[in-house]
C-alpha cells in the first residue's frame, strides 16, 4: 500500500489566517465489531516546523503497534492540548455509528479544549471525513486526512493507543474472544470465536453479522 506523508500544508495556511489552535481530528474502530468508537484530538504548536515529532506521525494505521504507543507519548507531551473520547457499543447500538462517531470526537476536542493553556482554546477543526456541526466552530472534513494532515495524524494515532489499549484490558475479562489480538475488528479469529460462544457485552448486536444472527 502506497504510504503518504502528513505535512503542514493545511494548518499553515490557516496560522497565516490567524487561527492559532487548529486541531486535528479522528477516529479509531469506526468499523470494528465490538469495543467502543474512539476519537483522538491534538492542537499542535503554531508554525511549529516539520521535524522531529510532527515529521514522524503517520496515519495510525500505518504503523507498527510499539511504533504508535511512542509516538502517542511524544505527541502528548509536545501538543498544546490533546484529548480522546470514547463511546460504548452499546450506545453505538442504541444511536448508531455516524452519531456515536461525532459524539466521540465532541468529546475529545471538549477535554483538549479544558486542558489547553490561556489563549489556545479550539478554533478551528480539521476532520478526518466526518463534520461535527454541533460545535459552533470553522472546520474542514477532508477524505484520508489522517494520511495528509499531520495534526489530523497525530489525533489518529491518539485514538488508536487508547482504542488498544482499551481493547486489551478487556482481553482479561472475555478472555474467549482474543481482542488483545484483534481489538474487535471482524478476522477469521474473531468470527471463530464469536460461532462458538456467541456476543459478549463488548459486542455490537446491530453490526452485521451479529445483526443478521438473530
Amino acid at each position: 500500500m502506497l504510504q503518504c506523508t502528513p505535512t503542514l500544508a493545511h494548518e499553515e495556511t490557516l496560522w497565516q489566517q490567524g487561527f492559532r489552535a487548529v486541531v486535528g481530528v479522528d477516529e479509531a474502530g469506526r468499523g470494528a465489531l465490538a469495543g467502543p468508537v474512539v476519537a483522538g484530538a491534538a492542537i499542535i504548536p503554531p508554525f511549529c516546523v516539520l521535524e522531529g515529532i510532527w515529521a514522524a506521525v503517520r496515519d495510525s494505521k500505518q504503523l507498527a503497534p510499539a511504533r504508535r504507543a511512542a509516538l502517542a507519548l511524544e505527541i502528548m507531551a509536545q501538543t498544546l492540548a490533546w484529548g480522546v473520547g470514547v463511546v460504548s457499543a452499546a450506545e453505538i447500538d442504541a444511536v448508531g455509528i455516524a452519531p456515536a462517531t461525532r459524539t466521540a470526537m465532541l468529546l475529545a476536542v471538549e477535554m483538549a479544549a479544558q486542558s489547553a493553556p490561556q489563549g489556545a482554546q479550539p478554533d478551528y477543526l480539521l476532520i478526518d471525513w466526518v463534520r461535527l456541526p454541533m460545535l459552533a466552530l470553522p472546520q474542514q472534513s477532508l477524505i484520508k486526512a489522517d494520511a495528509t494532515i499531520v495534526s489530523v495524524a497525530a489525533a489518529s494515532i491518539l485514538a488508536k493507543v487508547h482504542r488498544d489499549a482499551l481493547l486489551c484490558a478487556c482481553d482479561a475479562d472475555f478472555p474467549a474472544y482474543g481482542f488483545a489480538a484483534h481489538k474487535g475488528y471482524g478476522t477469521a479469529a474473531h468470527l471463530a470465536a464469536l460461532a462458538a460462544h456467541g456476543p459478549c457485552a463488548l459486542h455490537r448486536r446491530t453490526f452485521a453479522p451479529l445483526k443478521d444472527s438473530g
